[in-house]
């Protein structure tokens, strides 16, 4: 018997950063000094407050079984008190809110909970690859709405047609924006709302990058009037609190949404490990105390590395959130061909942009995940390749 992949694994592309990771480590395994600069991984460790609170709770006993699959009651008070001090809102912890193995989990078992074979995922372009990879998995057809630049990477919601809107049932939203760094307003998001109210969408708001800001803290979505019963919001503590091994995360939205999700997590996971809960815990608790040194750091890094690439002639917007660079290519240049050279010539990788979506080609994106030092050396080597 010759073992054949199923059929939607056959239809999805290479998943962009295992891509990325095999060249890098190839070029290590060759001996050669990598600066990398491809996924966004936080470099400094998980702040010691949270490591202490897991040393702790994964003593007890009782947390070494399974973990309740809606979520320990206490984290779910803990998100809660979060979203009311941050966003000023009021979440039922019972049936609002779902901790997450990962937002990335939650992200891609959702199409599973709320889409048809045939129906529509409106997807943004450039995206997180997730968004369509989860949303074939489920039998959708992925419509691509890209992310203008002339309109501050915001997708042209009037460009899209009467026919598409009629069978579409999903639409993933990302702001701040993972790869472009871009952010939204309230308006937009009132926009958004009305849109989906009108054509019966459910929105999902990828806002992992929340809590990495340099200037006004983004919005939630559910801020919006009557958000709740439409949207589902998904939280990550991976970049705000340095914790992306420990995979933890949240939804929040209108019961039924988190209802539909919860049952369809209750068949393919177990929860999070309770210890995990715990020390997620500590880390929503301490919010106010512990994340505006992240900010700061990733704020420097951000002004030295985009300076630096001023100084050799890329004039690079500094985005407002995230801890990515969105780079223009240099005239003749794929997004392909430049990271393809920037790693060979200069051993730096960066991602391409071809990888997150059609409309990002011409891009490559930074993730400012290394010290200053070596972010100012990558600039050093790039500048010496005169591109």
């Amino acid at each position: 018997m010759t073992f054949v992949k199923s059929e939607r694994l056959r239809r999805l592309p290479p998943y962009l950063f295992a891509e990325i990771d095999r060249k890098k480590k190839a070029a290590i395994a060759a001996g050669r000094d990598v600066i990398n600069l491809g996924v966004g991984d936080p470099d400094r460790p998980t702040p010691e407050p949270i490591i202490r609170s897991l040393q702790h709770h994964v003593e007890n006993p009782a947390f070494h079984q399974y973990a309740l699959d809606q979520g320990a009651p206490e984290l779910r008070r803990s998100i809660a008190a979060f979203c009311k001090a941050r966003y000023g809102l009021d979440l039922d912890p019972e049936s609002e809110i779902l901790p997450l193995i990962g937002s990335k989990e939650g992200i891609a078992h959702l199409p599973l909970a709320v889409l048809n074979p045939g129906d529509i995922s409106l997807v943004p372009d450039p995206c997180y690859p997730v968004y369509r990879s989860s949303s074939m998995f489920a039998g959708a057809d992925v419509y691509s709405m890209p992310l203008e630049p002339h309109l501050d990477f915001r997708p042209d919601l009037d460009a899209i047609p009467g026919d598409v809107y009629a069978r579409a049932r999903l639409m993933f939203l990302n702001y701040p924006n993972n790869p472009t760094g871009a952010t939204v307003d309230q308006p937009f998001f009132e926009r958004i709302v009305e849109l989906a109210q009108a054509h019966d969408l459910v929105i999902a708001q990828d806002a992992a990058y929340n809590e990495m800001y340099f200037d006004d803290p983004p919005p939630s979505l559910l801020q919006v009037e009557g958000a709740k019963n439409l949207a589902i919001e998904f939280h990550s503590l991976s970049k705000t609190f340095n914790m992306t091994g420990w995979r933890v995360g949240f939804a929040i939205g209108g019961a039924p949404l988190i209802a539909a999700l919860g049952q369809l997590k209750a068949n393919v996971d177990s929860g999070i490990f309770t210890a995990i809960q715990f020390a997620a815990r500590t880390a929503l608790d301490q919010y106010q105390e512990l994340t505006p040194p992240i900010r700061a750091l990733y704020r420097e890094r951000r002004n030295a590395f985009v300076s630096a690439l001023g100084k050799i002639g890329w004039q690079v917007a500094p985005a407002g959130a995230t801890f990515y660079v969105w780079i223009p290519c240099p005239s003749g240049y794929s997004s392909t061909d430049l990271c393809t050279r920037l790693l060979e010539e200069a051993d730096v990788v960066t991602t391409p942009g071809i990888g997150f979506g059609k409309s990002a080609e011409g891009y490559i994106r930074a993730a400012l995940t290394v010290e200053t030092p070596r972010l100012l050396e990558a600039v050093d080597r790039i500048g010496k390749l005169k591109l």
